[in-house]
């Protein structure tokens, strides 16, 4: 797809991701969904009102009545979307920095398009071929309350409750200024927790921290739990369909970690569990013990859900998906990333006494690097890539081209991929010691900054 990435439209906001340009993808949406009413919802950045009003502008000159949430969760977005059965265009860059911002679509059954559907909006927004709304037949626009309130109540009565108030746990909480500030905070309250926060306030400037939840922008939150003796610490990115983990002693719990002990605690066997193409080791020893089957997709949100869908089909049980980013899926529960019942599940683990450092202690022997080279040109990217497959094709491993090219060696793998939100080289590495993960990481890094 051109304009349809790893999880949806993104660009700089008002540059690559102008206002009219989000109208015509509204038009594209509203016209091939052709239902009588859409949601349109944003996360807290800046430009967030402008384009969910060009959004709406859009949804209504085709005919289509405009439910507005405002500002909420995505995952709160999809549980309305479920419940009252209609689609939603969300407006948001999830984790991208400040000035970026993007659209998500969301179906009427809460969960991100599929790649085909995509095509099929994408198709019409390159035809600008949409329907036709005379004067009396345009759409009209209702404000939506309660919104982030009935999501709160959605995660609580969906985990285990009474064990995690009777845990008596104090959690530390940083929303990073997105939207989880609306409701994740109430979310640990009313499970009994004693909640501390931090950068817990809805602004779209990100003043605290930057909105992707990565070991570097998690100072403040470490500190945190250091001084207040958390039992855990919860981070989620600016739209807050991921968390991410510290744990007691105020260290950063690596994401593929969590997703690990989160899965070994889901899977039976004969269960399937779908990740992406960057998957741990640590996740695949945990499918070999359980004897569960792991399958592998193109990295991204709607690749995942493509395939759970396509396993579910053939009947399959898929109790966990996802990515070690912080975003887990729980399919039996609701096919979309939720940051809010991530980490109540998590908790959920640590209701029977264990701390969270002795939860993820079995899943500590693997460690990673992650790593971006920036381009400034469609030139420069694709002379980043050619080198990268020039290094892929002559290393002594095991190559997979799903998405990019993962390299398999006997103690590590490593990954070079195009970013699908930004426009960026990602490198991915891990291996059992720190050294080796940065050796990898570092020579192929090395080969692609000398075809600059």
């Amino acid at each position: 797809m051109k304009l349809f990435g790893s999880s949806g439209v993104r660009g700089v906001a008002l540059d690559d991701l102008s206002p009219e340009f989000a109208m015509r993808i509204a038009k594209a949406a509203g016209t091939v969904w052709g239902t009588d009413r859409v949601a349109v919802a944003r996360d807290t950045r800046t430009t967030g009102e402008l384009l969910s009003n060009a959004v709406a502008a859009g949804l209504a000159a085709v005919g289509r009545d405009v439910d507005r949430l405002g500002v909420v969760p995505t995952p709160a977005v999809g549980r309305y979307c479920e419940e009252h059965g209609i689609p939603c265009v969300l407006v948001t860059a999830s984790h991208n920095p400040p000035q970026f911002n993007g659209i998500k679509l969301v179906g009427a059954d809460g969960v991100e398009l599929t790649v085909d559907a995509l095509s099929r909006v994408e198709e019409l927004v390159l035809e600008e071929s949409f329907a036709d709304a005379d004067p009396l037949s345009a759409g009209s626009t209702r404000e939506i309350d309660g919104v982030a309130d009935a999501y709160v109540e959605s995660v609580v009565s969906a985990v285990d409750r009474e064990a995690i108030v009777d845990a008596e746990l104090t959690v530390a909480v940083d929303p990073g200024h997105g939207a989880g500030s609306v409701a994740n905070p109430e979310v640990f309250r009313r499970l009994g927790c004693s909640v501390r926060t931090v950068n817990a306030q809805p602004d779209g400037r990100f003043p605290g921290r930057l909105p992707e939840p990565v070991p570097d922008h998690l100072d403040d939150l470490r500190r945190l739990v250091r001084t207040t003796d958390a039992d855990l610490g919860i981070a989620h990115d600016g739209d807050a369909d991921r968390a991410v983990f510290v744990d007691e002693t105020g260290t950063y719990i690596e994401g593929d970690a969590s997703l690990a002990a989160l899965a070994a605690d889901a899977l039976s066997p004969g269960d399937a569990v779908v990740s992406a193409v960057n998957a741990s080791k640590r996740l695949v020893d945990v499918c070999e013990d359980v004897g569960a089957d792991l399958e592998l997709t193109p990295i991204g949100a709607t690749h995942i859900i493509t395939r759970v869908r396509e396993l579910e089909a053939e009947g399959r049980r898929v109790p966990i998906a996802g990515e070690g980013n912080g975003g887990v899926f729980f399919p039996e529960y609701r096919l979309s990333r939720d940051g809010a019942f991530i980490a109540a599940r998590f908790l959920e683990l640590l209701a029977d006494g264990a701390t969270a450092s002795e939860v993820v202690a079995p899943y500590a022997d693997y460690h990673n690097v992650r790593s971006g080279l920036e381009y400034g040109s469609t030139a420069e990217r694709d002379r980043l890539l050619a080198a990268a497959e020039d290094y892929a094709r002559a290393a002594d491993a095991a190559l997979d081209t799903t998405d990019g090219y993962r390299l398999d060696h006997d103690d590590g793998w490593v990954l070079v991929r195009p970013s699908g939100t930004e426009p960026k080289i990602r490198v991915y590495a891990e291996a059992r010691s720190d050294d080796r993960a940065s050796e990898l990481a570092a020579d192929l890094i090395d080969a692609l900054e000398d075809a600059r």
